[in-house]
């Protein structure tokens, strides 16, 4: 659905986009046969200002809804706290939401029927598919974290999950590793996260001269690390050569190393270990943990640039940003 702008509306009325404004603001010395035809026009075509972006213009404060599926996630958390420091720079206020990931209130956060209204929405579903997020000509527009199924609904930023495990992958196979088994799926979700790692997962055994193999892949409910722990005794007790593991978060790593140092395996002597996030527990676990280290600043950063952008002029063309990421060799790995 195209939002109606001032110039469909100076258009219509046969004005310059300059008086419809000032009848907009309500601006006096526009001739009452020229407001009455803007005005009769504004109502035909169903125009509604922008009010965040003369907000934004007129650099009063602007509230900003992140809606996350979870807060006590490290990842998230350390995602949050930068969202309020950078949008504090911006003197807009950050209000944060957590879903759980759950359905009905992802579409509840949404549709702004829970908490205050927002001027803008940064959001991170798992159970909602990207058709749901389009957005209407009066809502407030939404930046999207993460892939999602479906494309050109809205702003996103993501990381490079395939290239990203792929790197991950290749380090572990390239440190002699040959039985690598990935702990993340998710197939009960909608959001692409643990598709696109898998497929760098895959992507770097075949490049290998292996073949997946589907006892090597455990699926996980959450990303927690009691969840990586009851994974790593899965595979454990079926896999009995495994050497290496790539888990799709730092989190689901620890609870997996947990579980090795409890069945007397070292890491990385039996078993290395590499995760995703970079998240502080990470750097100061023993061993210490190999990870993919997106860049969170630069992440924040793109959001809120194109949320600045949609606040202004919701009819640009949508735009996807991958941010950039590094391989953190650690001692988990064998560094």
């Amino acid at each position: 659905m195209t939002r109606v702008t001032l110039r469909d509306v100076a258009d219509q009325a046969d004005v310059s986009v300059r008086t419809v404004s000032n009848v907009v603001n309500d601006f006096p010395h526009v001739a009452p046969a020229t407001r009455e035809r803007v005005q009769a026009a504004i109502a035909e075509l169903g125009y509604r200002p922008n009010i965040a972006a003369r907000q934004l213009r007129q650099g009063q404060r602007l509230l900003i809804s992140l809606v996350l599926p979870e807060i006590d996630s490290p990842y998230f958390a350390e995602i949050a706290a930068q969202f309020v420091r950078a949008a504090e720079q911006r003197d807009w206020t950050m209000h944060i939401e957590q879903t759980d990931g759950e359905l009905a209130r992802e579409r509840a956060m949404l549709a702004g029927t829970h908490g205050p209204g927002a001027d803008g929405i940064v959001f991170s579903p798992w159970s909602m598919g990207a058709d749901e997020v389009e957005r209407g000509p009066s809502a407030p527009p939404v930046v999207m974290l993460g892939e999602r199924p479906g494309v050109g609904l809205v702003d996103r930023v993501v990381v490079d999950n395939v290239g990203a495990a792929r790197e991950a992958t290749a380090h572990l196979l390239a440190g002699g590793r040959r039985r690598v088994a990935a702990i993340g799926l998710q197939p009960h979700l909608s959001n692409e996260t643990g598709r696109l790692r898998t497929d760098g997962y895959h992507q770097a055994l075949i490049a290998a001269g292996l073949s997946p193999d589907p006892a090597l892949e455990i699926p996980v409910k959450r990303l927690h690390r009691p969840d990586g722990a009851a994974a790593m005794q899965e595979l454990l007790a079926n896999v009995a050569d495994v050497d290496a593991v790539f888990c799709f978060t730092d989190q689901l790593a620890l609870g997996a190393m947990h579980a090795l140092a409890a069945s007397g395996r070292s890491v990385p002597g039996d078993v290395a270990v590499v995760g995703f996030d970079n998240i502080e527990a990470g750097r100061y676990s023993v061993p210490a943990l190999s990870t993919i280290a997106p860049d969170k600043p630069r992440l924040v950063e793109l959001v809120l640039d194109c949320l600045a952008d949609r606040l202004v002029d919701h009819t640009l063309p949508t735009r996807e940003y991958r941010v950039p990421h590094r391989l953190e060799i650690r001692q988990s790995s064998g560094a």
